[in-house]
């Protein structure tokens, strides 16, 4: 199972989790979260990560040449489009990026919200649902209604967000069965400062699956 960890913002930081067994590491891309890290503060953190562990960029409602510039510039692996990036975006993006993963975030409010992820099957690699707020596209801490995911099998992996910590991980993947799961508030001191003691024992509490 893929865990990635977002929302990262210190080099020594990053490359602890690494060790801890991370597979994937995140960086917020987009300016008004907490969490925001620049391009040169990214380099700093990638240039301390092992090359077999994924590094994706989060980003909300940018443009395609800003996302490309960012992931040529930082060397990421990955793109995570958390706003509201149509299924022409991703396909546009895809092609700009062909080497990249593109990955693309749903917010779940209802049931129904669910079959939005069916337009974007052909278009990205990768997808990831996490819980709505009104007001913040991730690392809210809200979890979302896993009964309504028992059944969601798509045909492309998919990353489970949405108030994942250490304490619920076991009850949240009883019911569901993501390929990937992806932790940011639930791991953290406060917003972009992990507590490195709460990864620890997230995984060793993955290590009984």
């Amino acid at each position: 199972m893929r865990v990635k960890i977002c929302g990262i913002t210190q080099p020594e930081q990053g490359e602890a989790i690494a060790t801890l067994g991370a597979t994937a590491i995140g960086f917020i891309c987009v300016p008004t979260s907490p969490r925001y890290v620049c391009n040169s503060q990214i380099e700093q953190i990638v240039n301390k990560l092992p090359e077999n562990i994924d590094k994706i960029g989060v980003f909300a409602n940018s443009t395609p040449e800003a996302i490309t510039h960012t992931v040529l510039q930082t060397g990421m692996t990955a793109v995570q489009l958390h706003g509201e990036e149509t299924p022409e975006f991703c396909q546009q993006l895809r092609q700009l990026l062909p080497q990249t993963e593109i990955i693309k975030a749903l917010r779940i409010r209802h049931g129904e919200d669910i079959a939005k992820t069916d337009t974007y099957h052909l278009c990205v690699n990768t997808l990831l649902l996490d819980a709505y707020h009104p007001q913040q596209l991730g690392g809210t801490g809200k979890t979302l209604d896993w009964r309504t995911l028992e059944e969601f099998r798509p045909p492309l992996p998919w990353f489970l967000a949405g108030g994942l910590t250490p304490d619920n991980i076991l009850d949240a993947l009883a019911q569901v069965q993501p390929d990937g799961i992806d932790l940011s508030s639930g791991v953290e001191r406060s917003p972009g400062d992990k507590d490195l003691q709460k990864v620890e024992k997230l995984f060793e509490k993955l290590a009984v699956l």
